[in-house]
């Protein structure tokens, strides 16, 4: 089934999510109009005096590329799950080419300017914008998500759990470090950073065992970069061979498991950076706001014998009694950001290749959702597509993976460009 529908009334007061098969009696009776596309509102034609709504508890789980986000009753309902798919990649990837067409520009056209960096600080708490952004589009998402559905409170999966010291604050030293935890975080990381397949033959769903990359009888060390995973097949053909010597008929093999060694977990290192940064955000929307842990978040995921899904460890994060999925389609949402204000687009070399017009053009903007309902020729019918306005009166859709080209006096607005892709 569907996400639940959201409701408010003339008011814009946010009532309780419901049915789609009650939001679309609400439309055939003509007691409600669509209010949002995007995600799904419906608004009252009346004004609803002392409504009973239910709180719902916003439930997340931030990811470097993924945040999975759920609504979920008190029973423990999962009346409505979305993904959010960020964009920090494409935004370091812009910023870097700016950079390069920045130093390109200034050495072809001025003096010689000393370089400067001793009156040069950055605040506290600054993020880099690849990771700020993903700060940022979660906040947003929540505030819209305030403004359609009763949210009572917060959840945020925040950080690792560790038992020893939930068994015995008092732990340290020796103790610690061989207590029953011991070896667990390794091997984690090693799942995560090793894709959870075997280094050499990249065989998957096997029992793997760590492998000194270079043999500790050689010389290898216990450091996190020189362990691996291996299959026991793998492992028992190495031996304590090293590993070019092991590897001397596959270079490519050897390039990667050389490469992948002294790599580290970006995404990791993305969350770690701007968990705390969310979290104060959240606090500011004047909620009850928990925090819940990665191993509560798979402990539960795992005791309701749920699939792995980001929306599904959304709504697994902290303490949960029970659990049913009433949403099962969900809502996927893709950030796209509003695009470049350069006026003149240059190629890779930095040289003008075409300059855009001013927008919006005869109302619609490049990346409006629109109804197109053409009457006659070629394109005849009713579709609906994101539009590229044109300055001569007409707009360019992509269909079927076609370029289409049509009057802008047949589209109808359903949804404006706001920076986000919708599935």
């Amino acid at each position: 089934m569907s996400n639940y529908v959201f409701l408010i009334d003339q008011n814009n007061t946010p009532l309780n999510p419901v049915h789609p098969s009650h939001a679309r009696k609400l439309l055939d009776s003509g007691k409600a109009a669509v209010f949002r596309r995007y995600p799904f509102t419906l608004i009252l034609k009346r004004v609803i005096e002392n409504p009973n709504v239910y709180p719902l508890t916003l439930k997340i789980d931030p990811g470097s590329k993924f945040t999975g986000i759920a609504l979920v009753t008190n029973q423990g309902n999962v009346i409505w799950a979305m993904e959010l798919q960020h964009r920090g990649q494409m935004i370091k990837d812009a910023l870097e080419h700016r950079l390069a067409v920045r130093r390109g520009r200034r050495n072809r056209n001025t003096r010689y300017r000393q370089a400067r960096f001793v009156n040069r600080k950055r605040p506290d708490g600054w993020l880099a914008p690849s990771l700020r952004h993903r700060v940022l589009t979660t906040e947003t998402w929540v505030k819209r998500l305030q403004k359609f559905a009763p949210i009572g409170s917060i959840a945020q999966e925040l950080v690792k759990f560790d038992t020893q010291a939930i068994q015995n604050p008092e732990i340290t030293g020796t103790e610690y470090q061989r207590g029953t935890l011991h070896g667990y975080e390794c091997r984690e990381y090693l799942l995560e950073k090793w894709n959870r397949q075997c280094a050499y033959c990249g065989v998957k769903h096997v029992p793997l065992e760590i492998e000194h990359i270079q043999p500790k009888s050689k010389g290898g060390s216990d450091r996190i970069s020189n362990l691996c995973l291996a299959c026991h097949k793998c492992n028992q053909k190495k031996g304590n061979n090293a590993v070019k010597e092991f590897l001397k008929g596959k270079p490519d093999v050897l390039n990667r498991v050389l490469r992948q060694a002294k790599a580290l977990l970006k995404d990791a290192a993305s969350v770690n950076s701007t968990r705390w940064a969310l979290f104060n955000i959240l606090k500011s929307f004047g909620l009850p706001v928990s925090t819940g842990t990665g191993g509560q978040t798979k402990f539960n995921r795992i005791r309701f014998e749920l699939p792995k899904a980001h929306w599904i460890d959304a709504a697994c994060v902290g303490v949960v009694e029970t659990i049913k999925l009433v949403a099962t389609k969900i809502f996927k949402v893709k950030a796209t950001g509003f695009g470049g204000r350069q006026r003149c687009q240059t190629d890779k070399f930095g040289y003008p290749q075409k300059h855009r017009p001013l927008r919006p053009i005869h109302g619609f903007c490049t990346g409006d959702i629109v109804r197109a309902d053409v009457p006659k020729g070629k394109y005849a019918g009713t579709f609906t597509a994101r539009v590229c306005p044109m300055s001569h009166g007409y707009g360019e859709f992509v269909i079927d993976k076609k370029r289409r080209s049509i009057k802008l006096e047949y589209l109808t607005p359903v949804h404006r460009k706001d920076g986000y892709d919708y599935a």
